[in-house]
């Protein structure tokens, strides 16, 4: 029997197996895109579709790749999907967040080893129960980069731990103007006890599909503001500029790629 997917170029992100590269940074604004490629040599767009733009270039001559994934789980899960059938097996996620934990504030980074699954994506691909985790040499990768590119002071700091991920933007955000607000309240209070750091959309979901798919995964997250803080109205700073996420991510490429080599 035929099938939509009975096709070299992929349905979705309309790439082929040769326009992907073995690494890829993945982040959820498409017009955030150009702006990893910078970081890549001789990088070229590859395709672009509905919330899909993907770039191709080299990393210490190696073959890499930035896509956008669009807005929370089910776009995310796809283009990870496809992105392994074209020969993908390591992803960094970089994107933006809220942060939780009182320790994170806005220009903070934070390296999410796991994810609260929050959402549904990720029940398409594990069991209720089954822990959405990163893997252990991209979040060391992470880590180190991270290390490299931060001070001790806020605003410049980076943390490892923990991100909450949602469905809805609003239901978190807004979540005294939802008819189910308590039951939401109550499970944010649980996080905020079990020391979540941050609240994003897409990590879980990455997650999920990757150890469904015996790849490698990760992320980097700005914390743009945080939310506790911003409820209690003790601190508002905003930051919004996630130059030093991106830079970790590309970085942890790099060290990726120099120990996959020996």
């Amino acid at each position: 029997m035929s099938s939509i997917l009975d096709t070299e170029r992929q349905y979705h992100i309309k790439t082929l197996p040769s326009e992907v590269g073995r690494y890829v940074i993945l982040a959820g604004d498409p017009g955030r895109i150009p702006q990893i490629a910078e970081y890549f040599d001789d990088a070229v767009q590859v395709a672009q579709n509905r919330e899909y733009n993907v770039y191709t270039g080299t990393l210490d001559g190696v073959k890499v790749t930035a896509s956008s994934t669009g807005i929370g789980g089910p776009s995310t899960a796809i283009a990870v999907e496809e992105l392994i059938k074209c020969g993908a097996d390591t992803f960094i996620r970089v994107g933006t967040s809220g942060g939780i934990a009182k320790q994170v504030r806005g220009g903070d980074i934070v390296i999410v080893s796991a994810a609260v699954r929050a959402e549904g994506t990720s029940y398409e691909y594990m069991p209720v129960g089954y822990p959405a985790a990163a893997d252990y040499s991209v979040t060391e990768a992470l880590v180190a980069s991270a290390r490299e590119l931060s001070e001790d002071r806020n605003g410049r700091r980076y943390h490892v731990g923990v991100a909450h991920c949602k469905d809805s933007f609003y239901g978190q955000v807004a979540a005294e103007t939802s008819p189910v607000y308590y039951t939401l309240q109550e499970r944010w209070e649980s996080y905020k006890r079990l020391g979540c750091l941050c609240s994003e959309m897409e990590c879980s979901a990455l997650y999920s599909v990757a150890q469904a798919r015996g790849a490698r995964s990760g992320a980097v997250m700005l914390a743009i503001w945080n939310m506790e803080h911003s409820y209690s109205e003790t601190d508002s700073t905003q930051d919004f500029d996630i130059t030093r996420a991106i830079r970790c991510s590309v970085e942890a490429i790099r060290k990726l790629i120099a120990s996959d080599k020996r």
